[in-house]
């Protein structure tokens, strides 16, 4: 299941967009003790132990991105496929997945033959400045179900936490097929197969 690849998601909470939840690696995010929602709402605001590391850096994009689309919920997370991805594709400044059923699983896709734009955007460590490209990004992009913020990882949302998971669940796993079907052409070119 890509939710366990993911390295430490994190997800704005609906009524408080400052708050963010960050859950334990092994657990589903829909299991939210109170807790983790105190502490992830101290740490929105600047106290706790990420602050002594610098601050929520990357979780700052969740509340933009959670009023862009109006979302209930919107997660964030690290793997190897998204970064690979993210950096192969830059120049491009997109990744497209198409003819997959699995993308039948995001929100309003009804046809495999859809073809799914993933923008990409350079990483900033001014997340006042990342917030605005990012902002106007998702204007370029309406109906994008999530953006890879390049060598970092993937941002996608939902209307509420389960919607938000599937397309986390899907688009992991896509950004895995697409990453590892490259890897087989590849091996494939260097051995002859496929030349005829």
């Amino acid at each position: 299941i890509a939710s366990r690849r993911a390295q430490n998601p994190a997800h704005a909470l609906p009524r408080d967009p400052r708050a963010v939840l960050r859950r334990a690696r092994a657990r589903r995010p829909e299991v939210a003790w109170r807790n983790e929602v105190a502490c992830g709402q101290r740490a929105a605001r600047g106290r706790g132990a990420d602050r002594r590391r610098g601050g929520l850096r990357p979780r700052r994009l969740l509340p933009p991105v959670a009023r862009a689309r109006g979302a209930g919920a919107v997660l964030h997370t690290h793997s190897i496929w998204t970064t690979i991805l993210s950096e192969r594709h830059a120049a491009a400044g997109v990744l497209c997945i198409a003819g997959y059923e699995m993308l039948k699983g995001l929100e309003g896709v009804r046809t495999h033959e859809h073809r799914e734009a993933i923008p990409i955007v350079g990483n900033d460590q001014d997340m006042t400045r990342l917030a605005g490209v990012v902002h106007d990004l998702l204007d370029q992009h309406p109906s994008a179900h999530g953006f890879l913020l390049r060598g970092h990882g993937l941002y996608t949302w939902g209307a509420d936490l389960p919607q938000a998971v599937r397309h986390v669940e899907i688009l992991e796993f896509l950004m895995e097929v697409v990453g590892r079907s490259s890897q087989l052409s590849a091996v494939s070119s260097q051995l002859g197969f496929g030349s005829e």
